[in-house]
């Protein structure tokens, strides 16, 4: 019997580290233990951590509370990356500290597009016809 229907699919492990990760810099944004004037002044989710196979790349979506200023975060982030890798490594206790690469999330700009998309009077028309033709 196969270990995973798909090659694609994260194992496990993958999905656990991951999410330790997030809970890691989750905590670590909460503290403010960045010492940085822009991370403290802004309220982070750390949305996802996507592993890499070999667990050490390491891809963060993050998105500032109410999207304010994303592209200066994520770059307050990516100039802290070295203060991050060493506190993940130190709480994760691996053997090798994955190396973090920070972005902005973008699902939830995307889900906005398409609510939009949906609220569009003539959509609605489309998918009310397909509800009643049943």
């Amino acid at each position: 019997m196969a270990k995973h229907s798909n090659p694609d699919d994260p194992s496990v492990r993958l999905l656990k580290v991951g999410e330790r990760v997030r809970h890691i810099l989750s905590e670590l944004l909460a503290r403010g233990e960045a010492h940085d004037e822009v991370l403290s002044a802004h309220n982070i989710a750390v949305t996802e951590v996507r592993m890499s196979p070999d667990l050490r790349q390491a891809k963060v979506y993050v998105k500032p509370l109410l999207g304010e200023d994303e592209k200066t975060v994520v770059k307050a982030l990516q100039v802290n990356t070295a203060f991050f890798q060493r506190e993940v490594a130190q709480r994760l206790g691996l053997k090798f500290a994955p190396k973090l690469r920070f972005q902005a999330d973008e699902t939830f700009d995307e889900a906005s597009r398409i609510d939009q998309l949906l609220d569009d009077p003539r959509v609605r028309r489309d998918l009310d016809e397909e509800d009643g033709g049943e």
